[in-house]
């Protein structure tokens, strides 16, 4: 029997905020996600999460399944073509709870107001955040705060890739 495998939700910007450099980070990102053993769920669309799931593919050990897609329309055929899960909610921005919930740490990369909203649920639901800083947005503004004192920490800050996936073998592994 296979071993639970944990996934990883990536938010960040949309098709219309998201820069070349942040896509092209993505791809890399993804990729190494998937070389490293987890799943990815995002949201879906276009930008920073047609990155990852694009990414993903390039991995040797990418399998069908890797990538899930929580999207925020009825239909299906909205989502980027390399999510391989895709989950149609109806729901609009609502939909940023369930990829909140279904992730088991976060990665925040740039973003604009969905991935403000993203970091709040992430916060409010005691999930670990990794706020990539090395591009202008939510997650490197928030990187390093105390957003309430409902919770005795701080959303973590990271500057490299190494990096995340050091403190995502730390969270989730105790490494």
């Amino acid at each position: 029997m296979q071993e639970k495998k944990f996934i990883i939700g990536i938010i960040g910007p949309n098709q219309s905020l998201c820069t070349k450099e942040v896509y092209d980070f993505g791809l890399s990102l993804g990729r190494r996600l998937i070389d490293d053993g987890y799943m990815i769920v995002c949201g879906g669309m276009y930008g920073i999460m047609e990155a990852v799931c694009r990414g993903a593919r390039n991995s040797p050990l990418y399998y069908y399944g890797c990538t899930i897609g929580i999207i925020p329309s009825n239909d299906k055929t909205l989502a980027n073509p390399f999510c391989d899960i895709v989950i149609p909610t109806g729901m609009g921005l609502a939909r940023n709870v369930i990829i909140i919930n279904t992730a088991d740490v976060i990665v925040a990369i740039s973003g604009g107001a969905g991935t403000l909203s993203e970091i709040a649920y992430a916060w409010q639901m005691g999930k670990e955040i990794l706020c990539f800083t090395e591009f202008e947005g939510w997650a490197k503004t928030l990187s390093g705060t105390q957003l309430d004192t409902t919770q005795n920490r701080t959303i973590k800050s990271v500057q490299s890739l190494e990096e995340i996936l050091k403190e995502l073998r730390k969270i989730l592994y105790k490494i």
